[in-house]
């Protein structure tokens, strides 16, 4: 036998009355504060333009890569790879160029008063986030170090010459770290967030107190 027609109503329900409405306009995302791409510009080492062009230009930058990668290597490792990495022919860097950033670069990991901040539970290039007052931060440390109570934070800075007193610290550093703070804050409710400069020519680390760093707060 044929099979049964199936039944159709006649009428449907009445449709809720969310479905007559216009969807809502979605949320546009807040631009985010990326420290490390400050809006002023920076006080740098040196002019790209300087009678010794690019190379010294880019003499922070290749100190900046050392001591991101080095300290993952053993103690007696890390000259010759230092040397290595500045030997190759795309950094155009002389031989004095290279002993330079390789003199200024080992100072500062072998100094002792750094130990801690290369040491276990350290890390390189740490990416941050954070919603701090409706507005996303993002940005990259240079260098963390967390402990049980404590994180500190370190940007690395290769000005020459550098500042000796926190009041002659630009700007742009100051609102840089204070961004990292508040991001680390919330990361971190319970402990305390310490911010410091490495400055690599020297080498040597400049504290940078809260009351300095609050005015800067984003």
């Amino acid at each position: 036998p044929p099979p049964a027609p199936i039944a159709v109503p006649s009428e449907t329900g009445a449709l809720p009355p969310w479905a007559r409405l216009a969807a809502p306009a979605e949320p546009v995302p807040p631009r985010p504060l990326v420290p490390s791409r400050p809006l002023a510009p920076e006080p740098g080492p040196a002019s790209p333009l300087a009678d010794d062009g690019q190379a010294r230009f880019q003499r922070g930058n290749h100190i900046h890569r050392l001591l991101q990668t080095l300290p993952d290597l053993p103690a007696e490792q890390r000259e010759p790879a230092a040397a290595r990495y500045l030997a190759l022919p795309a950094h155009v860097l002389e031989p004095d160029q290279q002993a330079e950033i390789l003199h200024e670069t080992l100072a500062v990991l072998n100094h002792p008063d750094f130990a801690a901040l290369f040491g276990p539970g350290s890390r390189a290039e740490v990416p941050l986030t954070a919603l701090i007052a409706g507005r996303v931060i993002s940005g990259v440390v240079d260098r963390l170090t967390v402990t049980d109570s404590n994180v500190l934070v370190v940007d690395y800075k290769s000005n020459r010459p550098p500042p000796r007193m926190v009041e002659n610290v630009s700007a742009v550093y100051l609102r840089q770290l204070a961004s990292y703070r508040a991001a680390l804050k919330e990361i971190y409710p319970t402990k305390t967030v310490r911010c410091a400069l490495l400055w690599t020519d020297g080498p040597y680390l400049m504290a940078i107190d809260d009351a300095i760093l609050s005015p800067h707060a984003p």
